[in-house]
């Protein structure tokens, strides 16, 4: 007998019921391989849909950072009397409580600079009159002031 003949013994012979069990295996397998290429195929078509997804979010970010920016400008004209660069924020919340801070210690310290005001002010107006001291005085100079007081009183 030939060597690469194969003899079929009574494992190998193929029977009605073997064929059949053959050929539902066979069955299964080719509905588990389409099963299969369905999810990959499912898998590629989400992936997709996800980088799709990635790059608005890339764009809508981008248009995010571009509002802030244009807000804070906004923000620094509408408040020339505060410092621009200490109006800061990433976002219109921070951006908003960073102006709220600064106008809280800016009106801390004109209080404080009007009562400090107010302890320092000079009345209006001449001050009192007193005596005139005549220490000092040459004889013409005291004349002259008792004149000027015999004059008014």
């Amino acid at each position: 007998m030939p060597e690469n003949e194969i003899q079929e013994t009574p494992e190998t012979q193929q029977t009605p019921e073997t064929l059949e069990a053959i050929k539902a295996r066979l069955e299964e397998e080719r509905k588990g391989r389409e099963q299969l290429e369905q999810t990959i195929a499912e898998k590629d078509a989400r992936i997709a849909e996800l980088e799709a997804t990635a790059a608005e979010l890339g764009q809508v970010k981008a248009a995010h950072t571009q509002v802030i920016a244009r807000y804070l400008d906004a923000v620094r004209l509408a408040n020339p009397d505060i410092p621009g660069d200490i109006i800061a924020g990433e976002t219109i919340e921070e951006i908003d409580a960073s102006v709220e801070k600064v106008r809280t210690i800016a009106d801390a310290v004109r209080q404080n600079l009007e009562a400090r005001a107010k302890e320092a002010r000079v009345p209006a107006g001449a001050p009192a009159r007193g005596e005139i001291s005549l220490e000092g005085l040459t004889p013409r100079e005291k004349i002259a002031a008792g004149i000027q007081q015999g004059s008014q009183g």
